[in-house]
């Protein structure tokens, strides 16, 4: 089983929930026409592997919180202390949006293209991308890249959608 992940950008949480409202929790990206401007990034969670792409960017170590998402789907509360139990509660199947930081945004949208080639070697060498090449990394970080220069200039935040 893969982990889908599509990247989008929204003017805030409020239409992003009004658009998976629509869709049935689909991806925002696969309605006709799209709801959004986005990048679907198989495998790319955003906490690990975005993460990863965030660290090779900035040139620092990962760490487990150099992403914090902030959950915007589904809209019910998360689970208490009991755990997830039940296969029809939301945040068992999915699928879960996020609002990814500012933070990263910004450090995405100021990538020159003439580092993409040196950050997806850096990329590549991540555990949770073993035996990826950074020849076929980089698309999707220009991709990301794009995509958060457009967010930026438009005033708008990066959203993540995942379904297993």
């Amino acid at each position: 089983m893969g982990v889908l992940t599509d990247y989008f950008r929204a003017p805030d949480a409020a239409a992003v929930v009004r658009a998976l409202e629509r869709a049935d929790g689909g991806s925002p990206l696969t309605a006709r026409p799209p709801a959004f401007d986005g990048v679907e990034a198989k495998r790319i969670d955003p906490s690990v592997v975005l993460a990863q792409l965030i660290a090779a960017v900035r040139d620092v170590p990962w760490q487990v919180d150099l992403v914090r998402e902030t959950y915007v789907w589904p809209t019910s509360p998360a689970p208490g202390p009991d755990g997830l139990e039940d296969e029809d509660d939301p945040w068992v199947t999915g699928p879960w949006v996020s609002q990814l930081p500012p933070e990263v945004r910004d450090t995405l949208a100021a990538v020159h293209d003439s580092r993409l080639p040196a950050i997806a070697e850096r990329w590549a060498q991540a555990e949770e991308l073993h035996g990826a090449l950074a020849d076929d990394l980089r698309p999707v970080a220009h991709d990301l890249v794009l995509l958060a220069g457009r967010a930026r200039d438009a005033g708008e935040q990066l959203y993540c959608w995942v379904c297993l």
